[in-house]
């Protein structure tokens, strides 16, 4: 019998090579089935399922994952022991038994992710989370960009097109303003799932737009085209963060999760 659990984690993902195991690289799954297996002394390595599978040098502030465990593990005495053997750039915050037909990947309603922009002489603290952009960025219009942008579309310009995989994104929520705290101009976007590559496509075409390189006919343009635009920057990873991980009510997960499997079979990787 195994019990199934949800966990809350954040990275800094300068020093991994995205989330996704691979053999002789350091990734953030990696990194944790091997921490999981060992401090619960398991017969066979714990496997991660994980909301949103993030690329090399991107990070994450509420990323969610889920295991299935033998027997019963206290969910408070994994949270400890995690706690003392994990590295400083990879944090477990949350361990819970996840309630039934909860599954981090396919149960997700949306992710939610923050793109960093610095348009003016950075401060030296916000060189790893914040990608640098000759400006300077007219925010107005990178706004007016990112909102036109909301809605049922086909994304196929901005995405990393995957044989058989449908690049039709809900973008639920996406503009742009300057952090009064920080100087920085932060690209806030929600959707129901993201393809390849799709958020720093999507937030390099609006710096374009915002320093004027292209205009607003020409982002109007890549709406609804199905496939990869040659002209439009994929940025930096290291301006990238996974905010927020949405899911319905507990008595809703197992229908969500069923939608999901048969409408989309492919990663989630902006």
């Amino acid at each position: 019998m195994t019990t199934r659990y949800r966990l809350d984690l954040a990275y800094d993902g300068r020093d991994f090579h995205g989330w996704a195991a691979q053999d002789g690289l350091r990734t953030v799954q990696g990194t944790l089935e091997h921490w999981i297996t060992t401090v619960l002394r398991l017969d066979a390595p714990a496997r991660l399922t994980v909301a949103g599978r993030t690329d090399a040098g991107v990070h994450a502030r509420g990323q969610v994952a889920h295991v299935d465990l033998p027997g019963p593990h206290h969910a408070t005495e994994l949270l400890r022991r995690l706690d003392r053997v994990l590295p400083d750039d990879l944090s477990v915050h949350g361990v819970r038994v996840a309630p039934a037909g909860f599954d981090a990947r396919f149960a997700a309603i949306w992710r939610r992710y923050a793109f960093r922009l610095a348009d003016a002489a950075p401060d030296p603290l916000q060189r790893h989370t914040a990608v640098r952009v000759r400006g300077p960025l007219d925010v107005g219009a990178v706004d007016a960009g990112a909102r036109s942008l909301v809605g049922l579309h086909d994304f196929g310009a901005f995405c990393r097109r995957r044989e058989g995989a449908t690049t039709i994104r809900q973008m639920i929520e996406c503009h742009a303003e300057r952090s009064p705290a920080t100087g920085l101009v932060e690209v806030t976007l929600r959707a129901d799932a993201f393809c390849h590559s799709m958020v720093r496509s999507v937030v390099g075409a609006l710096v374009a737009v915002g320093t004027g390189q292209k205009d607003a006919a020409w982002l109007a343009g890549l709406v609804d085209r199905p496939t990869r635009a040659g002209d439009v920057t994929v940025l930096p990873p290291h301006g990238l963060v996974l905010e927020e991980v949405g899911y319905p009510a507990d008595d809703q997960l197992a229908a969500r999760q069923l939608e999901a499997r048969a409408r989309r079979d492919e990663e989630d990787r902006p």
